[in-house]
């Protein structure tokens, strides 16, 4: 193995280890928590974190087998049903995120009719398309034979071997990737930059209620009166900086991936098999940021795992002092004997 092939195989079991422990402590949250459960976007969210975790578990481990062995890992069999699951588990993904964004969309935009528009039914029937959405794409290339080990990018995913279906797989190719990604991709543009619409709208109404209480207020301290420009400037950036990580790490996870497929397609670009694996593992790494980007790192999420964590802590702590009284008592006793 060269020192990159090295370097690539600890980047692909970093983000195993990584993706394995942040989506198993999403779904951890999501049982724990009666509020959680309550809400419609957690639906979408475990969802999002059952494809991550059999990403994580199916396709991530064959690919590292990949760039170890440079060559198939398993059989034929094996390799038809991790390339399956590696097209649908991306689409469904991609879908999810999607989903999540016009659930926000409603939210925000319509929140007097959201409890309305956006029930567990009408959950369901999203998640029910995007689950026939993503299964009918593998479905088509594996019974034309359109699945198998791809050398580029060292795993199992959509591969034609025969030059006369060049033709029919560059059109599969380019409809899958259409509605999959660019359609994914132009959702959570319209639907996010919706919201930021509004929430700029709201900042700015609060910022004029802000002001005209600081005129009003003339003998207020100087340093409150820059704590509050402080929370202005903070609260405009706040949701600017949220809308730009999920459609941020949406791109820049996808969209190198996506392009190096399409690029492929033309004969006339060779693509270095060794950037064919660092796309792969760009779009790996969503696998890694989706649980933070959408779960872990708000605020109810926060205090569900921290409630786990000293839950635990709390049961050892107790198990421990028990086993010390226990161990104390019988060294009473044998004294006494």
């Amino acid at each position: 193995m060269s020192i990159w092939e090295v370097i690539l195989a600890f980047v692909v079991v970093v983000l195993m280890l990584v993706a394995l422990l942040a989506n198993v402590l999403v779904l951890m949250c999501f049982l724990y928590s009666a509020d959680i459960r309550k809400q419609v976007p957690g639906l979408f969210i475990l969802n999002l974190t059952f494809c991550n975790l059999l990403m994580t578990v199916s396709n991530m481990p064959l690919t590292l087998a990949g760039i170890i062995y440079k060559s198939q890992p398993g059989g034929d069999q094996i390799c038809h049903i991790v390339g399956f699951l590696e097209t649908f588990l991306t689409t469904n993904s991609m879908l999810s995120m999607a989903a999540l964004s016009i659930d926000r969309w409603i939210a925000v935009v319509f929140p007097l009719s959201y409890h309305s528009k956006m029930r567990y039914k009408d959950a369901a029937l999203i998640l029910s398309y995007t689950w026939l959405h993503s299964v009918s794409f593998p479905i088509v290339a594996a019974s034309l034979s359109w699945v198998g080990f791809h050398h580029l990018y060292a795993s199992c995913t959509l591969y034609n071997k025969r030059p006369e279906d060049r033709t029919q797989f560059v059109i599969f190719t380019g409809v899958f990737h259409t509605l999959s990604f660019l359609l994914s991709l132009i959702v959570l543009c319209f639907t996010y930059l919706k919201v930021l619409k509004v929430a700029r709208f709201h900042c700015k109404r609060i910022d004029v209620i802000t002001m005209q209480t600081l005129v009003l207020l003339v003998d207020i301290h100087p340093s409150v009166r820059e704590r509050c420009l402080e929370e202005q400037k903070r609260r405009r950036q706040r949701a600017t900086k949220k809308i730009s990580t999920f459609i941020g790490t949406f791109i820049l996870c996808f969209a190198p991936y996506v392009i190096t497929r399409l690029v492929e397609l033309s004969s006339v670009v060779h693509i270095n098999s060794h950037w064919g694996i660092i796309s792969k593992c760009l779009a790996y790494s969503k696998v890694v940021s989706d649980p933070f980007v959408y779960s872990l790192l708000r605020h109810q999420y926060k205090k569900t795992w921290k409630d786990i964590i000293n839950k635990i802590l709390k049961r050892s702590s107790i198990n421990s002092s028990a086993l010390t009284s226990e161990s104390h008592n019988r060294n009473i006793l044998q004294l006494n004997e």
